[in-house]
């Protein structure tokens, strides 16, 4: 036990725990923007622009994501692209996580009736500000449950940039057991990490769901009107 807790508050491990947090929150970040954008061309009328992303997702969605970081890692600097271990993990994740996300936000702007819509130009209203007063807030309900899942599988799923040589937690975790063979302490202690942020972003999801739950605070809003009642009756 004394063995893990020395990995725990080492500054390897620390600076890999790090590096993981950062990966995660930029990809995924990015990830959400990118898929909001494909999203949206998804529905447009243009074609052309729809086969592209129906494209575009699906290759991203087939293609293993080890894959893609190899691909990124070896193959963008032959093309005279030159990226860090950082930027690369950022650019596959990214790019792979965005044909997922692209997915969840269709749907959830797909929940909500086309009436709505309609009702919003009638009432004079651009197609920005129905995005925006109409359309979002609703698709919000549908988006973040399964959005919190990816991110949460983000986080996992960035312990592949390893292979890449980025000091992430697991890297940081292999190259300390391989100084010593000391394999299972090492790996424990980064299996706290992982568990550690993933009970964290767990419930900081929780609450944000929690607070978007409309009928949960119509229920609280009543209680009170519903007390007084009952004292009036009295």
């Amino acid at each position: 036990m004394d063995k893990i807790l020395n990995y725990l508050v080492s500054p390897m491990f620390i600076d890999g725990a790090l590096n993981t947090l950062k990966v995660t929150l930029c990809s995924q970040t990015l990830a959400i923007l990118l898929g909001f954008l494909i999203a949206l061309t998804r529905r447009s009328r243009v074609k052309p622009l729809v086969w592209l992303v129906r494209g575009y997702v699906w290759i991203f969605r087939g293609i293993p994501v080890m894959v893609q970081l190899i691909f990124a890692f070896n193959v963008l600097p032959q093309w005279g692209i030159r990226l860090s271990g950082f930027q690369t993990a950022i650019l596959a994740l990214t790019l792979n996580e965005s044909a997922y996300m692209s997915e969840i936000i269709r749907s959830g702007l797909a929940s909500v009736s086309k009436g709505q819509q309609r009702a919003g130009h009638v009432l004079g209203m651009s197609r920005l500000q129905i995005m925006c007063h109409i359309t979002l807030p609703q698709a919000l309900r549908v988006i973040v449950p399964p959005t919190g899942n990816q991110f949460i599988g983000m986080l996992k799923t960035s312990a592949m940039a390893s292979v890449i040589g980025f000091g992430d937690l697991l890297r940081r975790a292999s190259q300390s057991a391989a100084s010593n063979f000391d394999y299972v302490s090492a790996l424990a202690a980064a299996s706290i990490y992982y568990l550690a942020f993933s009970a964290i972003f767990t419930a900081i999801l929780g609450l944000i769901e929690r607070n978007m739950d409309i009928t949960r605070k119509e229920k609280t809003a009543a209680k009170p009107v519903a007390v007084l009642s009952q004292e009036s009756q009295a």
